[in-house]
This record gives structure tokens, sequence and C-alpha cells, in this order.
């Protein structure tokens, strides 16, 4: 198997975890690995699925926790050209939040074997998945202290759990040193850490060690996009994050704020990725907030 690509984990400013879902394909379905630990559950779809040398079927109701740098993957049966619309939600957190979270709440001792399994990825049962699941369903949507509720109370089932499987072999190792040694990794390590400066093609071309060509080509094979769609997609959801966060930012100082240098432009994109303007994300956000608080 060739080696694993590095994913960029955005946790939105104001925020401890990041909760989401994909449906399948997804350009993250993909042999790949991230500093984050993520607790992974399957919604639809059978297939086989991958945690360091790792091989096993999965369906609905597969509940995995992975630790940091733990290379994976979730591959779905499916017809050619069939779409499923949500194939699996997951929790992604970093050991410098959990290792705070647990100094402060020495509760949370007995989650110590989960975590340390994770690092070999751990196989929940069926029964703890079931109770995970609706929880997961409404932590995607939820918001400020609700979050953490519910957080607590995926972490409180995790650590009750009895018949944890450690799905890679006791000597697998994972290796990130070695995987940020390629080319690709060490051009998406260099967005992620310069993601609101300018940069071109050229220069992650010169970072992977190939031509601008090869690295297009390459780029476009690892993450399903091209680099502009994909730097452009990073920096919207960064302007989603501060606008959730900052309510006193304005428009204009977050386009300059994320990497843009055109108001125009930045508002033309953000209107194609979210399929609204920035100005009306947060005015729903806002409704959204004051709603809640009236309930």
């Amino acid at each position: 198997m060739m080696g694993p690509d590095l994913e960029v984990i955005q946790i939105r400013p104001g925020e401890s975890f990041a909760a989401k879902s994909h449906g399948y394909p997804y350009h993250t379905v993909r042999w790949h690995f991230h500093p984050e630990f993520e607790i992974h559950q399957v919604v639809a779809t059978c297939g086989r699925y991958f945690v360091g040398d790792f091989i096993g079927e999965f369906e609905p109701g597969n509940l995995v926790l992975t630790g940091p740098n733990l290379p994976h993957n979730w591959v779905s049966d499916v017809q050619p050209g069939q779409k499923v619309p949500l194939r699996c939600r997951l929790i992604q957190f970093g050991e410098e939040f959990i290792a705070g979270t647990m100094r402060a709440f020495p509760e949370l001792e007995g989650l110590n074997p989960v975590l340390d399994g994770s690092r070999r990825g751990v196989l929940f049962s069926r029964e703890t998945s079931r109770g995970v699941w609706p929880i997961m369903e409404e932590i995607m949507q939820a918001q400020g202290v609700r979050r953490i509720e519910l957080f607590m109370m995926i972490l409180g089932l995790l650590s009750r759990e009895r018949n944890m499987r450690l799905l890679a072999s006791e000597s697998y190792l994972p290796d990130p040193s070695g995987y940020m040694s390629a080319g690709m990794n060490k051009a998406l390590a260099y967005i992620r850490e310069n993601l609101t400066r300018p940069f071109s093609e050229s220069d992650l071309a010169a970072i992977a060690g190939q031509s601008t060509g090869t690295f297009s080509r390459s780029f476009r094979k690892h993450t399903g996009m091209s680099l502009l769609q994909y730097v452009k997609r990073l920096r919207i959801n960064l302007a989603c994050q501060i606008l959730m966060s900052d309510e006193r930012a304005t428009i204009s100082e977050i386009c300059f704020e994320v990497g843009f240098n055109n108001l125009s432009n930045f508002n033309r994109q953000f209107l194609a990725e979210k399929g609204m303007p920035p100005s009306q994300f947060r005015r729903l956000l806002a409704d959204n907030m004051a709603t809640a608080k009236a309930a």
C-alpha cells in the first residue's frame, strides 16, 4: 500500500473539536493520517476498512477510534457512479485538548485504556455503537455548552467499553516523520501552516520536489481537486469559523484575514461554496442562536 496522505483538520476557533459528517465518494476518503484522534461511525454502506496494518469488513454501526497519525481508510462497496449522501459521522480532537481536559477532570482517568488502545485503532462493540449513535447524530448540529455535554457523554460510553478490539498489530508503529518525508505531504503541511499567506503552485512543487506539471497532476489525484479549489475551500471554511466565533469582525476584515485580497472575489467564492453570501451566513447564524436561547 502506498504511503498515507496528510489530512488537514480544521477545528474552529472557539470550539474544542471538529464534528462533521460526509457522504461517499468524498475527497478525504483515501489512505490518510492526521495528528488528531478520530471517532468514526459508519451510518450507511458496507465495505472494507484499513487501520494501520489491519484490514476488515465494516457495516452500518461500525464504530472505531483511531489515534494520532494512525493511517486509516473506509472504502464502501457501491456501484460505479452511485452516490451516498451520508456515509459516516466523525469527531476529531487534538492530543493537547484531551490531555488538558483529563487534567482538569481526573474522573476521566477511565478513558486512558481507550486512548492508549487507539494508537492501534479501537473497534467498539455494537452495544456501545448503538448508545453513541443518537449522540453523534445530535452533536453534528449542536452549539455552545451542549457540544461539550454530548462529547462527555460519548467519552463516558467509550470508557465503559469492556469488549474493545485492538485493530493494528502490536508491533505496528505509526511513523509520522516517515510519512512527512513524502513530497506531497510536505506541500500539504506547508498549506496548513501558511493558509492565509500568498503562495503559488510552483512554490509547492518545489517543496514537493516535483515539476509544476507533475505536482499539479499529483495534487489532483491526492485531493480530488485542483490546488486553487483546495485552498479556496480551506480559506472559506476558515472564514466560516471566524464568522461563527467573532461577531465583531467585519466581512472585509475576514476577507483579508483568511487570505483573499479582493472583497468582491471573496463574496463570490463564498457564495459558490456555501450557497449564500457571508453576510447572510452570519445573519442566519445569529437567528439560529437567538432561537436556541429563546427555546
